[in-house]
């Protein structure tokens, strides 16, 4: 597969690092129904291809922040990570992560999102501003629940040599609900 990731370095296709991110949060909504966490983020080296992750292990804050209400839910998740370890050649990490997000989820299990993922890289100074849209539905296999989505993606901004345009998203996720 072709693309822009790396310019004209080539072909690029595999996995990217992983940010996970850890929430403690309270057993029940607060004032007004608003949920909320705080926690640690953690950037882990996974990249399977060099133009496709940093090399780096990261580490930071994370909080999100959301309210759900007659199948809309609203809100942001945020984090900062900086690099503490890893391939010394390889840049410093030191990026914003923003996520502001509005979805409509029917009584059917279809939801319709719109957000933004957007990074600063305080190294080099730079925005990534993917909006996205997208659409998932709930479905179970056996009695595994898993949402599957497809989404379309333009870039408003990016750094140089970075995407451009629109682009297509699709995946599932696999759901391990806990009981209440």
């Amino acid at each position: 597969m072709t693309n822009d990731i790396a310019g004209d370095s080539g072909e690029q296709f595999g996995l990217g690092d992983t940010t996970q991110s850890f929430f403690f949060s309270p057993k029940a909504p607060g004032p007004g129904g608003i949920i909320w966490g705080v926690g640690p983020a953690v950037l882990i080296p996974t990249a399977t291809d060099d133009l496709l992750g940093g090399e780096k292990w990261g580490a930071g804050p994370t909080a999100v922040v959301l309210k759900q209400s007659g199948g809309w839910t609203y809100g942001m998740l945020a984090n900062h990570i900086w690099s503490f370890a890893g391939e010394d050649s390889r840049a410093d990490i030191s990026s914003t992560f923003l996520q502001p997000f509005l979805s409509y989820t029917t009584p059917d299990a279809w939801t319709f999102s719109l957000n933004t993922e957007s990074s600063y890289n305080w190294e080099t100074e730079a925005w990534s501003v993917p909006l996205n849209f997208q659409v998932a539905k709930l479905v179970n296999f056996g009695s595994q629940p898993v949402s599957l989505f497809a989404g379309a993606r333009y870039w408003a901004e990016s750094p140089d040599a970075g995407p451009e345009d629109w682009g297509a998203r699709w995946g599932m996720t696999f759901l391990f609900p806990t009981a209440r």
